[in-house]
């Protein structure tokens, strides 16, 4: 009987309360087969003594496991483990711990890994970045936002502010969205129109989810973005590749595939397209609207970084254009704050807002509500739209800045044009040059190089160079390592 307590230890300096570290090691000896089902435990008594431990604490363990159906108890004759239990095959603990130590790291089912998936997940934590076009955090509105966030989490009703919201989110970000995208993008919404999702990547999830089914053909740019082509393939689709110029999307080569197979959807970055920062030029646009309307295909216009640019105007979206209601027009505030602040939008018919509006909420319930209520007063108040102007002057001189320096510094080895916005020069380098080869260079030397491994990037050997997440002295000494290691 003594044998039970040798194989309890006790720490009594643990963060676990006592009671619970003797329940969870006699449900693990259990589960072992080590204490095999009908085992008589020690009484309550006997074991307090052993481990010298209050009697107090044995009778809360015992309790816990009674409740939990491990043990079972009849009156004058003790404690046992429960017979219902299924008869377990004691496991040698010292001969099996190279198998106990990896017993996490690979799953005991069956599972199919889906290659269109595998993609490394961009966390650069050096101290010099040229990345695929970040906004600096350091301009980030952080302690409006932090004050407003706290305000929403403190005041008001607790119980409605705290608890379950609106599966289209917040009511109020929803309006205060609707009035500054119909004054600064043309469009014409109302708060019924818009579903604020994660980002996004979440909008073209839930597109492409209610939308596509297996079989359907999506034509996309290329080169495009690899993270909208996995959601594409992920929902069954077949990606059709149209070719990007100068210009933007070919619309001819559109027509052509239209006119082979009937297309579902289009996929376009109409603004600044990703990855060469080229914008759709005006005759295109109109093209593609009438093709839509002609072969009934949606299209989805990711703008994600629509409020920085440098030369006269932006293109308004092909959203604000579209009399057909083909366009669904999707953005994020991933590039106006931050992308650790996780808030984009979807716009379209009320419709379709509704049914995605049901699809989201099996997803994800809803957004953060605090966060959203929380930008929605910045801006009420003007504080992204302040942020937004100081943020395209700071970005602007350091496109200028960082253009200078590719070409003098580079112009032996690289060729670009200057981007008419946006965060990232789209960077041609010499054939010779090998681009996974010097991002691994330049990372032992502190400085990360976005994608350089990525596939348009192996296929033209050209990479997109992130310019507006550095400060000037950042990218003065970034262009001064590429050119030492080339």
């Amino acid at each position: 009987m003594q044998v039970l307590s040798t194989l309890i230890v006790i720490n009594r300096n643990g963060k676990l309360p006592v009671y619970l570290q003797i329940a969870n090691q006699l449900m693990a000896l259990v589960k072992a087969g080590t204490l095999r089902p009908g085992y008589k435990l020690l009484s309550t008594r006997e074991l307090a003594s052993s481990l010298k431990v209050h009697r107090r604490m044995v009778v809360q363990a015992y309790d816990e496991l009674l409740a939990q159906g491990w043990l079972e108890s009849h009156t004058g004759k003790g404690t046992f483990v429960a017979k219902h239990l299924p008869e377990t095959r004691p496991v040698n603990v010292e001969s099996n711990v190279q198998t106990l130590a990896g017993q996490n790291r690979k799953a005991g089912f069956q599972f199919e890994s889906l290659p269109h998936l595998a993609r490394p997940v961009l966390k650069p934590n050096s101290r010099l970045h040229l990345d695929d076009g970040f906004p600096d955090p350091r301009l980030a509105p952080r302690e409006d936002l932090a004050r407003a966030y706290r305000s929403q989490v403190l005041q008001g009703n607790a119980y409605l502010r705290l608890g379950y919201g609106d599966t289209t989110g917040s009511a109020w970000l929803r309006q205060q969205l609707s009035a500054h995208l119909n004054e600064t993008r043309g469009l014409k919404t109302t708060a019924s129109n818009i579903l604020i999702t994660r980002g996004v990547i979440m909008g073209l999830h839930l597109f492409s989810t209610l939308l596509l089914r297996p079989g359907d053909r999506v034509a996309v740019d290329a080169p495009g973005w690899f993270g909208a082509n996995m959601n594409f393939v992920q929902a069954g689709a077949s990606v059709c590749e149209v070719p990007v110029d100068r210009f933007g999307m070919d619309m001819q080569a559109l027509e052509q595939i239209c006119e082979q197979k009937p297309v579902r959807m289009v996929y376009v970055t109409s603004h600044h397209h990703y990855p060469t920062t080229v914008a759709l030029r005006a005759d295109r646009r109109i093209a593609l609207l009438r093709l839509a309307e002609q072969y009934r295909f949606a299209i989805f216009e990711d703008d994600y970084d629509y409020d920085f640019h440098y030369q006269s105007k932006p293109l308004l979206p092909l959203a604000g254009a579209d009399p057909f209601q083909m366009v669904v027009y999707c953005g994020s505030f991933t590039k106006t704050i931050s992308p650790a602040f996780r808030i984009g939008y979807l716009v379209g018919p009320e419709d379709l807002i509704s049914e995605l509006a049901l699809l989201r909420r099996i997803i994800d319930r809803q957004g953060d509500q605090m966060l959203e209520n929380a930008v929605a007063e910045l801006l009420q108040t003007g504080v992204i739209q302040r942020h937004l102007r100081k943020s395209v002057r700071v970005y602007k001189q350091r496109r200028d800045l960082f253009c200078d320096l590719l070409k003098t510094e580079l112009g032996n080895y690289v060729d670009f044009q200057a981007p008419d916005g946006g965060m990232a020069v789209w960077t041609q380098f010499d054939a010779n040059i090998n681009l996974p080869r010097l991002a691994e260079q330049a990372l032992r030397r502190d400085l990360f190089l976005s994608g350089a491994a990525s596939p348009f990037e192996i296929k033209t050997n050209a990479v997109r160079l992130g310019f507006a997440s550095s400060n000037p002295d950042e990218l003065e000494e970034s262009v001064a390592i590429i050119k030492s290691l080339l």
